[in-house]
């Protein structure tokens, strides 16, 4: 028979995290899954750790460098369950997370997904504070969900039929992946919320993509392009004003949060994209179009205009 939940775990260079993923696995207290995981290419011992589990359920696969979209395709690919959950070599569930999320959706036969609140651990100066996304299954969930999702890659459970007939992952994307599939998913049937915080997102040292704050902005925008392509009936629901201020206008927002941080390069990157989309205040196009010019220019131009702000505000 095959087991009821399929897990996906993509794995590149991850050997130092798997005993905690894999160990958070191990320890549910729902048991009939299966995990596969997928190497996507590692240089680390990650494979030989995969490859000495002695647990029957865990199957592991070896690929060259694909990246994490196409690491999880073949995950999914390989997959016999009627569920699926997506967890990352570098993150970590609550023991009750797979039993708590498939009782909510049994008891929900119409729905496709269930998903939880979260955590980030590992954060500087203690940061992190829980969160549990709010109900998006009312009457604005389109808009809402166009906007963006509040839940990460591993926070949900999910009809593995559904994932199929969304295609999976876009491979091309490296951020907002999972955006863009639940994003397809969520608003194609009644999705359920499950208000505790189940799933542990970990910040450490390595390499983590959600460190890319210009290409996460760049990419979450991209994926809302390829939604509206393939559901057109959304710009006629909500009109084009509003799509570009959910689309353009998050752009924006993401490059002044870059830009308050002194994260130029980013900031730079995420404002040249707005302004070729000819979007924004006069203003913005203040702060943006500097974005323009050399950094070290607009560099300059940014400690003129904090000094000019200190001796403003100083006494008179």
């Amino acid at each position: 028979m095959p087991p009821v939940i399929s897990i996906v775990m993509p794995c590149y260079n991850a050997a130092a995290h798997l005993p905690a993923s894999v160990g958070s696995v191990l320890a549910q207290t729902f048991a009939d899954w299966e995990l596969i995981t997928v190497d996507d290419g590692s240089s680390d011992p990650t494979l030989a750790w995969l490859q000495s589990q002695t647990d029957a359920r865990i199957r592991t696969f070896s690929q060259a460098n694909q990246g994490v979209s196409a690491a999880r395709n073949i995950g999914l690919s390989m997959a016999h369950g009627r569920y699926v959950a997506f967890l990352d070599a570098d993150d970590t569930w609550a023991t009750n997370f797979l039993s708590t999320l498939l009782a909510a959706l049994e008891a929900r036969p119409e729905a496709v997904l269930a998903y939880c609140g979260w955590q980030k651990l590992g954060l500087p100066d203690g940061r992190g504070e829980p969160f549990v996304p709010p109900d998006y299954e009312n009457a604005a969930k389109a808009e809402t969900l166009f906007a963006g999702c509040r839940w990460p890659i591993h926070a949900a459970l999910v009809k593995r039929d559904a994932v199929l007939a969304a295609n999976g992952f876009d491979p091309t994307l490296k951020n907002a992946e999972d955006y863009s599939l639940w994003l397809n998913v969520a608003t194609a049937a009644p999705i359920v919320r499950v208000p505790e915080v189940l799933a542990y997102y970990h910040f450490h040292g390595g390499t983590q993509a959600s460190k890319d704050h210009a290409r996460a902005a760049l990419q979450h925008w991209q994926a809302q392009q390829r939604y509206l392509d393939t559901h057109p009936a959304l710009k006629d629901t909500l009109g084009a004003a509003r799509i570009r201020a959910l689309s353009s206008g998050e752009l924006l927002k993401r490059g002044y949060a870059c830009y308050w941080q002194r994260d130029l390069p980013a900031a730079r990157q995420i404002f040249r994209a707005v302004m070729k989309q000819g979007y924004g205040t006069l203003g913005d196009w203040k702060y943006m179009l500097p974005a323009w010019l050399p950094e070290f220019w607009h560099r300059w131009l940014i400690g003129r205009r904090d000094r000019e702000t200190h001796l403003s505000d100083g006494p008179l």
